[in-house]
């Protein structure tokens, strides 16, 4: 055997202009920086993206070196189940697993659902985030996207029943959802989810801290709470029973595609409601995590919209209707 007929692993970090800017309560930024993972085999080329997260103490360049550091398992056949134990969970394990996954699917001519026995992703409704802002703001920002149906409002700041009720008054047919990102506290906990209650939002994520998030277990919850930073792969699911309702699955939290689909049958056992979520991202990110919608209450693939521009053969977006991928892009 020749070293051609190996398979061969590439790596590179992507940058990725935001339109305008991207704002949570832990900061702002302005381009979505990734990395992807390509293995080639013969005439075949599998893809992943992920994005490295800070909250996480992930950097480009170290995902970059976790990804390079599996050449050599790689070309001697590294498999999506031999790396779940070759790597821990997050975004260098999930960028090669969904590099993995596509390349498995383009080399024996099937669409990737079909090889791993999930249903085939149709057609359905994502989230579109309003950034964190004033109250005025974020209502004009709510106002240009009223007729999608269904809004992520990022609060997290003081002042926070002001700005969704100011969202909801600029967009009063859209379904809402909060994402707080950790930013309330115990004493602003009830008083901000009666807010959300009051206008009508029916799903707040991870309202507390990670590891901070005792008291919802504590109180009487007036809406659906998710947990996103305190959720993170399998082994996180029975600590949260008792807090949350529903959990936000992010591929690059699970370390891929192989652990999300585990994730979310042990999340479903558990009476837990899922959401798909998503980091600012191009469509090869959001495309794997397709196959988790038809498991999901909340779809929240936004991530191309929000930048100034996707890359080529990116998903298709009609509205809020997000379409499954093409085999060309990804699976």
């Amino acid at each position: 055997m020749t070293s051609s007929q190996f398979p061969t692993l590439g790596v590179r970090i992507e940058r990725w202009p935001i339109a305008g800017s991207f704002t949570i309560s832990r900061g702002a930024k302005t381009e979505a920086v990734t990395v992807v993972a390509e293995v080639n085999h013969g005439s075949h080329a599998g893809r992943g993206e992920c994005v490295p997260y800070p909250r996480y103490g992930e950097t480009a360049e170290a995902t970059l070196g976790a990804i390079q550091a599996m050449r050599d398992l790689v070309a001697k056949g590294l498999d999506r189940l031999a790396l779940q134990a070759a790597m821990p969970p997050g975004a260098a394990r999930n960028a090669l697993d969904c590099a993995l996954a596509d390349l498995e699917a383009k080399r024996s001519s099937r669409r990737v659902w079909n090889l791993l026995g999930r249903p085939e992703p149709r057609a359905c409704i994502t989230a579109y985030t309003i950034s964190l802002g004033s109250p005025e703001a974020m209502a004009a920002a709510a106002a240009k996207v009223a007729h999608r149906e269904l809004l992520k409002i990022k609060l997290g700041a003081d002042g926070d029943a002001m700005r969704i009720a100011a969202v909801r008054q600029a967009a009063p047919k859209s379904e809402l959802i909060v994402d707080a990102n950790e930013a309330w506290t115990r004493d602003n906990l009830e008083q901000n989810l009666a807010a959300c209650a009051q206008a009508g939002v029916t799903l707040v994520e991870q309202p507390l801290p990670a590891g901070e998030d005792e008291p919802l277990a504590r109180i009487r919850r007036p809406l659906a709470v998710c947990a996103d930073e305190s959720a993170h792969d399998r082994n996180s699911l029975e600590a949260l029973r008792e807090r949350y309702d529903a959990v936000n699955i992010k591929l690059d939290k699970t370390g891929g595609l192989t652990e999300a689909l585990a994730m979310a049958d042990a999340a479903e056992a558990l009476g837990f409601q899922i959401m798909v979520g998503c980091m600012v991202a191009t469509s090869l990110a959001m495309a794997p995590a397709m196959l988790l919608t038809r498991q999901a209450r909340y779809v929240d693939l936004d991530g191309p919209l929000l930048l100034a521009r996707d890359r080529d053969g990116g998903l298709r977006y009609d509205g809020s209707l997000i379409y499954p991928p093409d085999a060309a892009l990804w699976g």
